[in-house]
């Protein structure tokens, strides 16, 4: 242990508190029901309910016995309670007595390492004969007052500091909604029939886009099937497979809002050569394979390729038979709570996806595509179209359906080139807020490091030593104390 300053005196848990745990009752949660109320119920790391009665009406600090985040150094283990409250037992109940400051232990115990002091393996335990032995160093009383008040002046200014930065990120967020807003309303960049009138030239609307996307999107599908017939062995002798070219859907103008000039309202189905989903019997994990991926690896514009399962090789290629992810796709999740989260496939290594991922294969700029479908307009439509059930769940018919706002393609290059310009800056500025949360987790630490190395704030020679403190509170122990038992407390609890 580190060398004390000068006063000050180390001692355990139990010399310096009063230990009220034989007074805690615990009442389950069926019981609790029925006994709703206006005071706090507390457990091991904060409030857990309410109920109709009080055990404590004091100031009490609450260290874990169980449940708490004990080997986490940045979570705090100790809390403070005032007034009136009850403690159930995953909660030890601490007075400091004497001249001893409640918040000055309760930091302290915030700040020391639990792990030879708890026990179990799931759920981590704090027994009490374990923590009455912690060693806590122990300032003079006056010492003590002013450690804490600097302690807590200096946490109110972090605090203060991560909760603008938290205001700046909630107003990113919505900054970035609405870039992408804007840039699927065609107010994020000049239109191009605005520049087309302005430069005095032609240009092409997206009406005439479509029409040359439809033509594309038909010789595929002819020079895949033709492709699939000539390896299959069974070439055709005349055209009439062509007649076997399923057109697609077309957008249901009802509801939709109007477009800029030169834009037009189309359908995913239009828009993309290849709309599915992923494997829909997931195959078992093995120790050594190829990456499946589930919709958990569909980030927020990105494909996340960290703690993938893996796959046998002949059920990776039956899975991308079915569906083969490659650069430009598409992704969207399709299932639960993150449904209609999208990111776009990069240069990664071919993997798989399971049915709760929906690929779409763009014969338009990619990431326009990924930013109309990430805009609050089309995320409005996924939410409605996967239903208000438990379990939302955005189909492939669905997403055929699903409506695009089309703008002419080069206005689609400025559009991406201006939100990519945006929302990287955007990134930068929330990579620097998360450095600063961080930072200001590392300043606590440091904060409470300095207070009990006698760092924080100055000596006063004339305080009284803390072994006097000490001494008066072991003297003050030896006197007898009545026993408190259980009727006795009953009779000191009984009010109205």
């Amino acid at each position: 242990m580190s060398e004390l300053p000068t006063g000050w005196i180390r001692a355990s848990l139990e010399e310096i508190v009063d230990i009220l745990d034989s007074r805690r009752v615990p009442i389950n949660a069926t019981e609790r029901e029925s006994r709703q109320g206006e005071i706090p119920y507390f457990g091991a790391t904060g409030q857990v309910g309410w109920i109709d009665d009080f055990l404590f009406d004091q100031e009490i600090i609450l260290l874990g016995e169980d449940g708490a985040p004990f080997l986490d150094h940045a979570k705090p283990k100790a809390y403070l309670v005032s007034g009136k409250s009850w403690v159930n037992n995953h909660a030890h109940v601490l007075v400091a007595t004497g001249d001893v400051s409640n918040r000055f232990v309760l930091h302290q115990l915030n700040t020391i390492s639990y792990d030879e002091y708890v026990s179990g393996t799931t759920r981590l335990k704090l027994p009490q004969g374990p923590m009455k032995r912690i060693p806590l160093a122990v300032a003079p009383a006056p010492e003590q007052v002013r450690i804490v008040d600097e302690i807590e002046k200096q946490f109110s200014r972090l605090d203060a500091a991560i909760a603008a930065l938290k205001r700046v990120q909630a107003n990113l967020k919505r900054y970035r909604a609405s870039v992408l807003k804007a840039a699927c309303e065609g107010h994020l960049v000049p239109t191009e029939a605005e520049l087309a009138r302005k430069e005095g030239r032609e240009y092409e609307p997206a009406d005439k886009l479509l029409e040359r996307i439809l033509r594309e999107r038909r010789a595929r599908w002819e020079a895949d099937t033709l492709a699939k017939m000539v390896a299959s062995g069974q070439p055709s002798k005349d055209d009439r497979w062509k007649q076997k070219y399923k057109e697609p859907l077309v957008p249901d103008l009802n509801q939709l809002p109007s477009l800029p000039e030169g834009w037009c309202w189309t359908v995913a189905d239009q828009l993309c050569s290849q709309v599915t989903d992923g494997e829909h019997i997931q195959p078992p994990y093995t120790a050594l394979g190829r990456p499946l991926l589930t919709a958990k690896h569909v980030q927020d514009g990105y494909v996340d390729f960290k703690e993938f399962g893996l796959i046998a090789e002949e059920d990776f290629a039956k899975a991308r038979a079915r569906c083969s992810p490659r650069k430009d796709d598409v992704l969207i999740v399709s299932v639960g709570a993150t449904t209609g989260r999208a990111g776009i496939v990069r240069d990664e290594d071919p993997f798989a996806i399971v049915r709760s991922v929906l690929l779409l294969r763009p014969l338009i700029n990619s990431t326009y595509l990924l930013s109309w479908v990430q805009s609050p307009l089309c995320q409005d439509w996924i939410g409605y179209a996967s239903g208000s059930t438990a379990q939302a769940h955005f189909y492939i018919g669905d997403a055929r359906r699903m409506p695009v706002a089309l703008p002419p393609e080069e206005e689609q290059k400025r559009i991406v080139t201006k939100r990519d310009e945006m929302l990287t800056a955007m990134e930068s500025l929330v990579s620097s807020i998360s450095k600063s949360n961080k930072m200001s987790q590392g300043l606590r630490t440091s904060i409470l490091k300095a207070a009990f190395a006698g760092g924080l704030v100055a000596q006063n020679s004339a305080d009284e030593q803390a072994s006097v403190l000490l001494e008066r509170i072991r003297g003050e122990r030896s006197v007898s104390r009545p026993k408190t038992t259980a009727r006795r407390r009953k009779q000191e609890f009984v009010h109205a």
